[in-house]
């Protein structure tokens, strides 16, 4: 006959498809779908999951009777991870027989949880009773109701907001801290940067954006002599460049208000934003680059460096030249550690005069540039080169998730994976970052990857080519990033194949 539990009891308990787990009878949450209780069963909280199931009787085992055996039986990190909490759970029981079986912190997702509906009841204001509305405007009707529905506990649509059961909860993206964004900080400059020898160019120069990569590249300009002529979204890090770069006295940097300032102040402008949108708007936007009315862009430059297509790659080419101006779409391979070290790959296509009168400052930003032919070009070999990053970046985390789930060791894949021939420096920073979990050091930020996966796979549409690994990996990385890793480092990719 099974042994009958009790609430509190330390417990194995098995579930279909799943091996046997350490966890403790506990009283059923509220959200617990009572529907789902299996006859002659037990609420089981299951420790290093911290989830909660129903589990018959009869798959459940005393702790301590069956420690021995089944601790020494699975090696998976998960699963020693559970059986360290349950033991460190024994530790604290012996001490304070009232406490509970983990730490109500913020990392804790039903602390959170019920916190949460703790503050939505406390702030919940009873609404009177709705009164008939007259249905003389469809739409206008059909808001307030849905806003009226929204405040009335009664009302169906409020019950569709709440979790029925827990397997609801486990959809919901993961509360994350954003990473934050570093400062500027010039006070360094990489030693590959310090034994080049870069004759500056007499030209002047402007830079459009401050972002994670822009931020290392216009360090690089700066030491290696160039004037600089900045702006970005955000004027005080452009302005804090500028107080550092004063206050050091290594270099020349001005700060305007607008793009078209910074037009009209340089001879050449580079943009690097975030995506093909942004683009766009800092050409065609309110004091943009484009001239005001009948003004001319004679004698200008321009450089876009933001990982683009190629549609929106040659609609700007074709308004700069139609302005009298020179076009390049001068693509970066790299991530932010290689453009503070001013290691990046710049792929160029577009005017070859402009591209020759840039080497000085290609030389600064990277260790090397190619020149491919017309616009168009160096945006496609971009989006092929980010398609392999993406696809083989999504590999190596499923991979590593395999590990862990197999009982093997993170590190000791790694120090494996160095050996053989498929090791590269991307994959190994990568590798490092998951087996860290240090997700938000950013060096290439989640949302860009996956921007630039459905960027290569629109490109491919246009040409009727499939793309079935691509397509997959882009789905993973959308997930990814509906669980909240849109600004941690691509590596985050992890988080989705192992939970």
């Amino acid at each position: 006959m099974p042994v009958k539990f009790k609430e509190g009891d330390l417990v194995w308990a098995k579930m279909k498809g799943f091996s046997p787990w350490p966890g403790l009878v506990a009283k059923p949450n509220k959200w617990l779908k009572k529907q789902a209780k299996t006859p002659g069963g037990q609420c089981i909280y299951f420790f290093g999951t911290r989830n909660y199931g129903w589990v018959e009787e009869c798959n459940i085992k005393p702790y301590f009777v069956y420690k021995e055996k089944l601790t020494n039986a699975y090696k998976s990190a998960s699963f020693q991870g559970a059986v360290q909490e349950i033991e460190e759970f024994v530790s604290r029981r012996q001490i304070d027989p009232n406490c509970k079986p983990f730490p109500e912190d913020k990392d804790n997702a039903e602390f959170e949880f019920d916190k949460l509906k703790e503050i939505e009841q406390a702030t919940t204001v009873t609404k009177p009773k709705k009164r008939p509305i007259k249905r003389t405007k469809p739409k206008l009707v059909a808001k307030k109701l849905r806003l009226e529905d929204d405040d009335n506990e009664n009302s169906t649509e409020f019950v569709n907001h709440v979790p029925k059961n827990y397997e609801e909860l486990l959809n919901r993206p993961t509360v994350l801290d954003r990473p934050d964004t570093p400062p500027v900080d010039i006070s360094t400059i990489s030693e590959t940067l310090r034994n080049r020898n870069i004759e500056a160019s007499t030209l002047s120069f402007g830079f459009l954006g401050l972002g994670i990569m822009g931020s290392g590249i216009v360090k690089n300009l700066i030491y290696s002599g160039h004037k600089i002529n900045l702006w970005n979204r955000s004027l005080k890090k452009a302005e804090e460049v500028k107080k550092q770069v004063d206050e050091k006295q290594i270099g020349r940097v001005e700060v305007y208000d607008t793009p078209c300032d910074v037009v009209e102040n340089s001879n050449i402008i580079f943009c690097c934003v975030s995506d093909p949108r942004a683009s766009k708007d800092i050409v065609y936007g309110n004091c943009g680059v484009l001239p005001q009315l009948d003004g001319s862009l004679e004698g200008k430059g321009y450089v876009e460096m933001t990982s683009i297509d190629p549609e929106t790659s040659k609609d700007i080419c074709n308004v700069i030249t139609s302005k009298g101006g020179r076009y390049l779409e001068a693509q970066i391979q790299g991530s932010n550690k290689e453009a503070n070290e001013a290691n990046l790959v710049i792929l160029g296509a577009g005017d070859k005069t402009l591209f020759d009168d840039c080497q000085s400052c290609f030389k600064a930003m990277g260790k090397t540039a190619f020149y491919l032919g017309e616009v168009g070009f160096a945006t496609k070999m971009n989006l092929i080169l980010q398609t392999i990053n993406g696809v083989a970046l999504a590999g190596l985390a499923e991979g590593f998730a395999l590990a862990d789930r197999s009982g093997l060791f993170a590190k000791d894949v790694l120090e494996i994976f160095e050996l053989t021939n498929m090791s590269c420096p991307a994959l190994v920073d990568k590798a490092n970052i998951i087996i860290k979990s240090d997700f938000p050091n950013t060096r290439m930020p989640l949302q860009h990857m996956q921007k630039d996966l459905k960027l290569a796979l629109e490109m491919a549409d246009s040409f009727n080519q499939p793309l079935l690994m691509t397509s997959t990996a882009n789905e993973i990385f959308k997930h990814t990033r509906r669980l909240g890793y849109d600004k941690h480092d691509s590596a985050a990719v992890y988080m989705r194949a192992r939970h």
